[in-house]
């Protein structure tokens, strides 16, 4: 009879007698806290079903990020019939753009580089009086309704340019998710030279809140068609939060960065930015990305955000297409916002398109 418990061990060291394999991402819930799932993570002094990454809740202390050498299917299944674990599901990697960034003229009007007072930012008067601007009629609801913007927006991207002159009087310093490091700066992700031209600051983005400054910038970013671009998704930050301080000049911005300048982004980034973003403070967070699949924490971390009070606002899409696109589809909780941009070639700037939640791409020809 004590034979039969030998075989024990032996079926669970043959969980691990296969070639070893980068380790999986699955974020769990659990009623257990950060030492109750390190339990479970580690049931044995020489085994590993799994290793505990990260909290994800901030002071709730349920959420966590683990990395396993299994297959997230056997894991899932393993956490499945284990006391304590409320739920678990793999980490999502998806992108926020769609297509490479390109050198492309600045639309006329958007050089106007005349210095003007906005709320307390010297900007371009470019930047204030672009056509976007005036289409949605930025100006007159802020007379109309005497607002200018109040509390802290919080932005969910690629992080800011934190020496952008203006959004510096209204810029908070942030977090990096993808980095686990105080501060939402998108600088980090640009290891290159300064480009050759008038621009010394790559990250630098104009008074246009547009994701390039200048033609040599341009073609830093460009990636001369190279597939994946490390930065085809850089400058989105910045040009997002441009567009918030167009619309709320008043209110102070919280750039929380969860995507890096290929535009890719862990789920689990994200959940981690929502959840700091509403402990610390936010009164709205904006979400300018959307995915196709979806997923019980992030509805959960809507619903957490609802509860306290905080507005949040994602992108229902670019490209007109009919599908349901999340967190936009979590209708009790988020407010859809849809963009509409004019025919051209290469990175919108904002005055070519309606200022929204969603970052305006091309259309097709």
């Amino acid at each position: 009879m004590k034979l039969r418990w030998l075989w024990v061990p032996l079926l669970i060291c043959g969980l691990y007698a296969s070639p070893a394999t980068a380790d999986h991402r699955v974020i769990v819930r659990t009623t257990l806290g950060l030492q109750g799932l390190q339990a479970i993570c580690s049931p044995l002094p020489l085994l590993r079903n799994c290793t505990v990454v990260a909290g994800l809740d901030g002071t709730l202390n349920q959420l966590f990020l683990v990395t396993t050498p299994l297959d997230v299917t056997t894991l899932l299944n393993l956490l499945g019939s284990t006391v304590g674990i409320v739920d678990a599901e793999a980490d999502q990697l998806f992108s926020l753009v769609g297509g490479l960034n390109q050198v492309t003229t600045p639309p006329a009007g958007l050089s106007d580089t005349t210095p003007v007072n906005y709320s307390g930012s010297t900007v371009w008067d470019g930047y204030v009086n672009q056509r976007a601007a005036q289409i949605v009629g930025v100006s007159q609801a802020q007379s109309t309704f005497q607002v200018t913007g109040r509390g802290i927006v919080a932005d969910i991207d690629t992080g800011v340019d934190p020496n952008h002159p203006a959004l510096q009087p209204v810029l908070l310093s942030g977090y990096d998710f993808t980095r686990n490091q105080p501060g939402g700066s998108e600088m980090t992700d640009y290891t290159g030279p300064p480009p050759s031209g008038n621009t010394t600051n790559i990250a630098n983005v104009n008074q246009s809140t547009a994701a390039v400054l200048d033609q040599s910038t341009a073609a830093v970013l460009d990636c001369n068609g190279a597939s994946p671009c490390q930065y085809a998704a850089f400058g989105h930050g910045t040009m997002v939060m441009g567009v918030i301080h167009l619309v709320a000049p008043q209110a102070q911005l919280l750039p929380l960065k969860a995507f890096s300048s290929d535009g890719t982004g862990y789920l689990s980034n994200i959940l981690n930015a929502v959840y700091y973003g509403v402990q610390g403070g936010a009164n709205i967070i904006n979400m300018s990305f959307d995915m196709t699949s979806n997923s019980l924490e992030f509805s959960k971390a809507m619903d957490y955000a609802n509860q306290n009070g905080v507005i949040c606002a994602a992108s229902a899409g670019n490209d007109g297409a009919q599908e349901i696109v999340y967190p936009a589809a979590y209708q009790n909780d988020v407010m859809g916002v849809a963009s509409r941009a004019t025919r051209t070639r290469g990175p919108l700037f904002p005055i070519t398109a309606t200022p929204s939640c969603g970052w305006p791409r091309p259309e097709k020809a």
